[in-house]
């Protein structure tokens, strides 16, 4: 049985990215974020035994789903024809998956984090991240501070000026709800953000988490359960865009999207 045939009858389409859950031009990071998000569902370490066998044959399949779609050449073949090579070596070579997964996603330090957030804020990178997130929640404010990255209460001025500056060279639309928006909602959310991070620190006091700790997993459950999926966000996101890649993929294909 092919791959295409094996995604049908495992996920019940036999769209490459469907199974994954992203478009299909989707960037080489959507990809990852996208294979990482499925995985964790049914990754055969943290289901009960009676659903062990199914779920190590969906992560086999989602392995190789995410090595065609990672290799240049591969999504090349499958975008534009929309076959699988299955005689090619990302597919029918004998891997062991979970293996392969512990390296595309090793654990984040905090100390990865320090590093990371000194080089994104104020990059290009963040200045379109914020545009984005401005775009995607039309202008509100609470959703645009939890999207982005690394972003904090203190850094609320900051972005707003990025906005205003980005809104009066006509590069994004004015919506009301960034431009109207209430001073006791500005209030409420800096109360907010002030709150969240003196738990957050005398959180790390407790567990005495320095950097380079590994353990920030201990940290993110001693956080509220709705900033600790932020936080899990957050460290998906760096997984995708800063953890090494032992997937060493061919050419990038100059079609995409015929899927």
């Amino acid at each position: 049985m092919g791959l295409l045939e094996q995604c049908d009858e495992a996920f019940g389409t036999s769209n490459l990215y469907q199974v994954l859950g992203v478009r299909s031009g989707a960037s080489e990071g959507e990809i990852r974020r996208g294979y990482r998000k499925v995985s964790l569902q049914v990754h055969p370490d943290r289901v009960t035994a009676a659903k062990k066998e199914g779920a190590t044959q969906k992560f086999q399949i989602l392995g190789k789903v995410y090595a065609v779609l990672s290799d240049g050449e591969q999504r090349g073949v499958y975008d534009e024809q929309g076959i699988v090579d299955e005689d090619a070596d990302v597919v029918k070579q004998d891997r062991d998956w979970k293996e392969y997964w512990r390296l595309l996603f090793k654990k984040v330090t905090v100390a990865d984090i320090k590093n990371f957030e000194d080089k994104y804020k104020g990059s290009e990178e963040e200045k379109a991240d914020i545009k984005q997130a401005y775009l995607d929640f039309e202008g509100d404010m609470d959703s645009i501070m939890e999207s982005v990255l690394c972003s904090t209460s203190g850094d609320e001025s900051r972005i707003r000026v990025i906005l205003e500056t980005a809104i009066e060279a006509e590069e994004l639309p004015a919506y009301t709800a960034f431009t109207k928006e209430s001073t006791n909602k500005q209030r409420a959310r800096k109360r907010r953000g002030d709150r969240e991070a003196k738990e957050a620190e005398a959180a790390r006091q407790e567990l005495g988490l320095e950097d380079g700790s590994d353990s920030l997993k201990m940290l993110i459950q001693k956080k509220q359960k709705d900033r600790e999926k932020q936080m899990d966000s957050f460290l998906s996101a760096m997984e995708a865009k800063y953890c090494a890649n032992p997937q060493k993929g061919g050419k990038k294909a100059a079609k995409k999207g015929k899927k």
